[in-house]
């Protein structure tokens, strides 16, 4: 069983074109707040970023963002990160994500861009490997993740993950049951609990 104290969001730092995917933002981080749950993030304060951010902060959630030194002006406003409990300010992109890594018990992929979908397939690699064996979930707001599952399990289907059983995202379409289906997986050695959707069994 996996301990779950701390969440890890990836997300744009943009809206999107679907207000459902701040709606979704604000859902979860919400939902990480009230579950007594720390909110790990990068730290930006716009966009999907920013409103998972928000909906924890306004539930009473502890958030630590996590930004390089020259996004703080592009992402966000030193005012806006007074408002987190934890600012930690890295050189560059590495060492965010490896700070991410280290604080988060689970990590969530929400709507997002090319960075969004580097930071997850990072985490999906390095389960593959054996580093670790925390939850990965995709946030499914609207099908947004679908082409990208379809790829995975292309590449699934044609013989190169070899060692698919190391990497079992959890495929959640309602941001609300994300927390749940996390602790769900947690409470189980081996992966995903019984009922819990991953997209290994979808393939």
């Amino acid at each position: 069983m996996n301990t779950i104290r701390s969440v890890c969001v990836y997300c744009g730092s943009s809206p999107g074109r679907d207000a459902a995917y701040l709606e979704a933002g604000h859902l979860l981080g919400r939902s990480i707040a009230l579950s007594g749950l720390r909110l790990i993030y990068g730290g930006g304060t716009k966009g999907i970023m920013g409103a998972v951010a928000d909906g924890a902060i306004r539930a009473g959630g502890k958030v630590t963002g996590i930004i390089p030194r020259f996004l703080m002006n592009k992402e966000a406003t030193e005012t806006a990160l007074d408002r987190l409990d934890e600012v930690v300010i890295t050189d560059n992109m590495h060492q965010r994500k490896q700070k991410m890594f280290e604080e988060s018990d689970a990590f969530v992929a929400l709507p997002g861009g090319i960075g969004t979908v580097e930071e997850i397939v990072e985490i999906m690699t390095w389960a593959q490997l054996g580093h670790h064996r925390k939850p990965m979930v995709f946030g499914n707001i609207k099908g947004f993740w679908d082409p990208m599952l379809s790829l995975i399990a292309h590449m699934a289907s044609e013989g190169f993950i070899h060692t698919a059983h190391q990497v079992r995202p959890i495929v959640v379409n309602e941001a609300g049951a994300i927390v749940a289906a996390i602790l769900a997986a947690a409470s189980v050695a081996d992966g995903p609990a019984e009922g819990v959707p991953s997209l290994i069994e979808k393939m």
